[in-house]
């Protein structure tokens, strides 16, 4: 059974910081590219950065690029995301997505004082 599990979400104070984690199960994530996206209330699902299948070739989108970091350990399984400096209005639910079509369930990421 193919599953993507997000998990590293919650509640931090702008400035703070968190690390998301998403594990593969089912398939072999390192022969695709991975990303992952994210939804705020009321807003269409954005794309916020995404890794190739080596790790080696990043792209962010403009309004997290220099405060979020994606990484993958395809030893593991895993992608992660690395956020620092959140702001209010990174508040969202965040989604992995494994270029073959397969999405995770999503994991809350709240800023808010």
């Amino acid at each position: 059974q193919v599953q993507l599990v997000e998990s590293g979400g919650g509640l931090v104070q702008p400035g703070g910081s968190l690390r998301l984690s998403c594990a593969a199960s089912g398939f072999t994530c390192s022969s695709y590219v991975m990303s992952w996206y994210r939804q705020g209330p009321g807003k269409e699902r954005e794309l916020v950065a995404t890794v190739s299948s080596g790790g080696d070739i990043v792209n962010y989108a403009g309004s997290v690029k220099g405060r979020f970091t994606i990484s993958r350990d395809n030893a593991k399984n895993t992608v992660a995301l690395q956020m620092n400096s959140l702001k209010a209005e990174d508040t969202a639910v965040y989604y992995c997505y494994a270029a073959v079509g397969y999405w995770g369930q999503g994991t809350q990421v709240t800023v808010s004082s």
